[in-house]
């Protein structure tokens, strides 16, 4: 059957992206056909069509997407035709097409609470949440979180799960808008990085002492108030690089600023096993179900305007998630 799907054969601008028709074949061994209803878009497709996340060329766009199963290869025992499925974090990239073959141990079924938009407006983006917040670092109630880019994605999933579990979120933004929405999302408190000095308010805020944690997905620009945010023996999560690679960290640096811990962690690390992703989502999927996370859907484009949902995020006119409507 033919399918439309984006491909990329060349790392670039949203300008290399190209809409394709193209031949699917029938699913293989353990593989369903899925029928895309609604597709997740991050900033690491951006990573990926720019070439800082390395890919073989000629590639596909995309890790995250809900639909229908319409075709089933030998050996899947999970899953029929007409499950409403969904999935993150590879392990192949694809998810920017109208159907697309995907191996069921990486298939999920979706939850009846939430709609195929919801889904993909979160799933991949409330796992990264998820492994941060409770296995990265576990987070403890009445400790102090600092979270760039709050009014992402990530960032409101993030204050709204803080607020859950009893942290005290800390968020940083660029401008009062996206500084009120950060604060509607879970922050007790906000800072515009436009605006505030942000490792002074830090030290006000907590009296002195610095956060425990830092969740950095900012990178280069981010660097040094993260680290003189942190109070002795904080953990340093790097978890992106939107504003380019943080430098590199000097062993000596660590030791000198408090014995400070600095990881560099991937979603795909922590859902590497079918047992982790899927309780992984599972923990997403239950915070849905009993309010503690909403999604704002923000935007949202067709399959053929998908260079303009990169430029978009790439340039920081988007807020909350980003759907892709196949």
């Amino acid at each position: 059957m033919q399918c439309k799907m984006a491909r990329v054969y060349q790392a670039g601008g949203p300008e290399v992206i190209r809409i394709e028709t193209v031949e699917l074949a029938e699913p293989g061994a353990g593989e369903v056909r899925i029928r895309h209803t609604a597709i997740g878009f991050n900033f690491q497709d951006i990573y990926t069509r720019s070439g800082m996340y390395a890919a073989p060329m000629p590639t596909g766009l995309g890790t995250e997407a809900a639909g229908i199963v319409e075709a089933i290869g030998s050996g899947v025992n999970d899953f029929k035709v007409g499950d409403r499925v969904c999935y993150a974090s590879g392990p192949v990239l694809g998810a920017c097409a109208t159907h697309r073959n995907y191996p069921a141990a990486r298939l999920l079924h979706a939850p009846a609470h939430m709609s195929d938009e919801q889904i993909v407006a979160s799933l991949l983006k409330g796992m990264t949440v998820e492994y941060l917040m409770q296995r990265c670092y576990p987070v403890q109630p009445g400790q102090f979180v600092l979270m760039h880019a709050a009014a992402g994605g990530v960032g409101l999933l993030a204050g709204q799960w803080g607020k859950q579990i009893g942290a005290r979120m800390i968020g940083v933004a660029g401008g009062p808008d996206k500084v009120r929405i950060a604060l509607e999302n879970g922050y007790e408190f906000c800072l515009d990085r436009n605006s505030d000095d942000i490792v002074a308010r830090v030290k006000e805020i907590t009296g002195g002492a610095g956060v425990p944690v830092v969740y950095d997905s900012v990178g280069k620009n981010s660097f040094e108030q993260s680290l003189e945010s942190l109070a002795a023996r904080g953990y340093f999560v790097s978890f992106g690089t939107t504003t380019g690679a943080p430098p590199p960290v000097q062993a000596a640096t660590l030791q000198k600023m408090g014995s400070l811990y600095f990881t560099r962690p991937t979603l795909v690390t922590y859902t590497a096993s079918t047992q982790e992703l899927r309780e992984s989502a599972a923990a997403v999927f239950a915070m849905f179900e009993k309010g503690a996370l909403r999604v704002s859907i923000n935007q949202r484009y067709a399959l053929d305007d998908l260079a303009r949902a990169h430029a978009d995020l790439e340039t920081g006119m988007t807020t909350g998630s980003s759907v892709i409507v196949p």
